[in-house]
């Protein structure tokens, strides 16, 4: 299979934010908001500074070899576990929730990103090794977002067979029947087909719970390139973070230091999430509330829960595992009992990520390297094709259709139908006419203006009609472009928010993996489009 990498800068694509872009640009009003640049030389910085932020290994190991015990051994992800027990090993971690069948392509994205990241550290950096970690937003509640996903333009969603609570805890019995519709779809039987069946049914049918399935998923799709899947929803793991729960329950740092970091980056950026008094939700089966103070006691909203002082550290010490940090206190976290050196997010994570540096300062743990996962863009061999007919490059398939149209039309008619040079020209003698009319009598220049004003908009809707005019004699290549469009970018959308992995897999393969990794450059902060 021949196939092309282009790379795209994310300012010129037109979906990303300014923080984003700005971050990616090194721009000085953020730098204060970072602690390493997402480069080779901020990652060896972060390298070189996070030995003296230690982890508990042997329990990250343990835990890990618990969860592991009813997964595929793959060689490279139990060496990569084992690796982990020595200083000189970091980890490379991406998160996500667990969607339902991974949800959308970014999912995809982010993990191979890490991986390919991984493997460039371990060859830029010989006497270290770098491992990348999936780690599974188990905790999340959100069903609405997480049980849905797309397959070929049809909507599948999950409602949790009315359970509620974190989503990672959820059964899987009631899955049978949407797999089933799914599956109907899926074409002729065949090898891709039968695999991604047989993965599918193994995933949700034979375990228990999402956070089950999700983890035996991830592991099959990518355990041959050693990444390691990290359900953190563990009492083991959660018992080196009782320090922090503590102090948030009882002092509350959290909102005034991050409030503060969002003053600062407000005033040029929108905020992408807000504290609360107190970011912890309370777990249980079929429960995840939030926690806040009463007067002298704790509850837990929507229920009766509720504690004196005493019983809240009692209860926090003796069950870790029934609190559960919100997405202001979850990188806390995961920093505290991950050796990580770089986080990889999408841009909404990066965004508020960088309203945490004064947080992590003040817990005293590793602030990591924040890099924005590399986006892509698949277009097949009959897109090409199209796109090749129209005489659109890569960068020119970002752009609004409507600007596509317009180009296209005048680059392929010989009709004079914009009408900016006569446009200038009038707006140049009614700056004299109300020049005139001004030395006259200053109260005509209102007027004179609103001439100007009605002139000009007189100017365009007689280039709108030309150019639509126009645009009929190219009926055809109007609609390809529609077309084509619409096939790229689903409802103006970009097509890792849309499409699902499962569409792709049945036509490539496992190679379709293979294909990304080879594209990605973790390093280069450009829009990945493979054709």
């Amino acid at each position: 299979m021949d196939n092309s990498f282009t790379y795209v800068p994310y300012p010129e694509t037109g979906y990303f934010s300014h923080l984003v872009t700005d971050y990616l640009g090194d721009h000085a009003q953020i730098k204060e908001f970072y602690q390493f640049a997402p480069t080779t030389e901020g990652l060896t910085q972060a390298i070189s500074e996070r030995s003296a932020y230690p982890v508990n290994r042997k329990t990250l190991v343990a835990s890990l070899e618990t969860q592991y015990e009813c997964l595929t051994k793959y060689s490279k992800t139990e060496e990569n576990i084992q690796l982990l027990l020595h200083e000189n090993t970091f980890t490379i971690c991406t998160a996500h929730q667990p969607n339902l069948l991974t949800g959308y392509l970014y999912f995809i994205y982010k993990i191979l990103h890490a991986i390919k990241l991984a493997e460039q550290l371990n060859e830029l950096h010989p006497d270290k090794h770098f491992v990348p970690v999936y780690y599974m937003g188990s905790e999340d509640n959100d069903i609405e977002e997480l049980g849905t996903f797309r397959f070929r333009g049809e909507k599948y969603v999950w409602d949790g067979d009315g359970q509620s609570g974190a989503v990672g805890r959820m059964k899987t019995a009631g899955l049978k029947a949407l797999l089933s519709d799914v599956f109907k779809l899926f074409g002729p039987p065949g090898r891709n087909c039968d695999e991604l069946q047989t993965l599918l049914t193994a995933a949700y049918l034979q375990h228990s719970s999402i956070a089950e399935a999700t983890q035996y998923l991830v592991n099959e799709l990518f355990g041959r390139y050693g990444l390691i899947a990290l359900n953190p929803d563990d009492t083991v793991l959660k018992t080196a973070f009782i320090p922090v729960m503590e102090d948030e329950l009882l002092r509350h740092n959290a909102h005034p230091i991050i409030t503060t970091q969002i003053e600062k980056l407000g005033t040029h950026y929108k905020i992408q999430a807000h504290p609360r008094p107190i970011n912890l939700f309370y777990l249980a089966d079929q429960l995840r509330e939030r926690i806040e103070k009463k007067g002298d006691n704790w509850i837990v909203v929507n229920t009766d829960i509720q504690w004196t002082p005493e019983d809240l550290l009692d209860e926090l010490k003796q069950h870790p595992e029934r609190f559960s940090p919100n997405v202001m206190l979850r990188g806390l976290y995961q920093e505290t009992i991950l050796p990580n050196v770089a986080f990889i997010g999408g841009g909404a994570e990066v965004a508020y990520w960088l309203q945490l540096k004064t947080l992590f300062l003040h817990y005293k743990v590793f602030f990591p390297s924040i890099h924005l996962r590399q986006s892509v863009l698949w277009i097949s061999e009959t897109q090409a094709r199209l796109r090749n007919q129209l005489a659109l490059t890569i960068p020119d398939i970002f752009k609004p259709e409507l600007q596509l149209e317009r180009d296209y039309v005048s680059r392929h008619t010989s009709a004079d139908w914009q009408t900016g040079e006569e446009t200038q020209e009038i707006e140049n003698i009614l700056n004299r006419l109300k020049q005139k009319a001004n030395a006259i009598d200053p109260t005509l220049r209102a007027s004179a203006e609103a001439t100007l004003t009605k002139m000009k908009r007189q100017s365009d809707v007689l280039e709108k009609k030309m150019l639509r005019a126009e645009k009929k004699k190219m009926d055809v290549q109007i609609q390809r472009i529609a077309r084509l469009k619409s096939s790229l970018f689903p409802g103006n959308n970009l097509q890792e928010r849309v499409d699902n992995f499962s569409e792709y897999y049945l036509q490539y393969g496992a190679a379709f993996f293979d294909i990304i990794k080879e594209g990605l450059k973790p390093l280069d902060a450009q829009f990945l489009v493979i054709e």
